[in-house]
């Protein structure tokens, strides 16, 4: 298969550290909104005019907001991506909205600094097999003759990357490397390229 992964851009709740998960509507930021546009620009060049490539993205504004942008750049209509929520980021459950700072004021650390990933589950939310679980069932969907382009989420894209390329272990799940937002992989038989590095931040702060 040749699966092309980008994560979104951006947002407002990036900037102001607020924990987004998978259903916080945030609209990009004006860094985020020059990072979508590094992203279209490079992936056009890779890809050239309207690539006969199938688009999915994740139904958070933050990402077909970014999806909106890489779009134009490859002259495909908006309404081409096909949103799919298993391409939804962790779901963050009674953190959504919150301020990092808080939470960890009343919990304590919840994340792991080395890996940059949760190290405690949030309540009510979503923890690593379930996403694993639905990627594994979005990438049986796919046909494995058609090329891809998927935008998602930090968390989602490196369990997705996990799955296709291998990684680290957490919790049970194969977990790759991060990357900052508006960073675009291409992975194709298994084995992993970087198109490009985006200039946004680190971590699940990030996501």
């Amino acid at each position: 298969m040749d699966i092309i992964i980008a994560r979104h851009a951006e947002t407002v709740y990036n900037a102001a550290a607020r924990m987004q998960g998978h259903m916080a509507h945030t609209p990009l930021t004006r860094r985020g909104i020059g990072q979508a546009e590094t992203m279209g620009a490079a992936l056009a060049e890779v890809l050239g005019p309207r690539p006969d490539r199938d688009l999915w993205v994740s139904p958070s504004g933050r990402t077909l907001q970014t999806a909106a942008i890489v779009g134009e750049h490859l002259g495909r209509d908006f309404f081409d991506w096909r949103k799919d929520e298993r391409l939804l980021e962790i779901d963050v459950g009674d953190w959504e909205g919150r301020l990092y700072a808080d939470i960890v004021a009343e919990q304590g650390p919840i994340i792991d600094a080395e890996r940059r990933l949760f190290s405690v589950q949030a309540p009510r939310g979503e923890w690593f097999p379930a996403i694993a679980a639905r990627l594994e069932s979005w990438l049986a969907q796919l046909d494995p003759a058609r090329p891809v382009l998927a935008i998602s989420h930090g968390i989602t894209a490196r369990v997705l990357r996990g799955l296709l390329v291998g990684g680290a272990d957490w919790h049970g799940v194969k977990v790759a490397v991060d990357a900052p937002q508006g960073t675009v992989f291409r992975v194709r038989d298994g084995v992993e390229e970087l198109l490009l590095t985006g200039s946004g931040a680190v971590g699940v702060r990030a996501a």
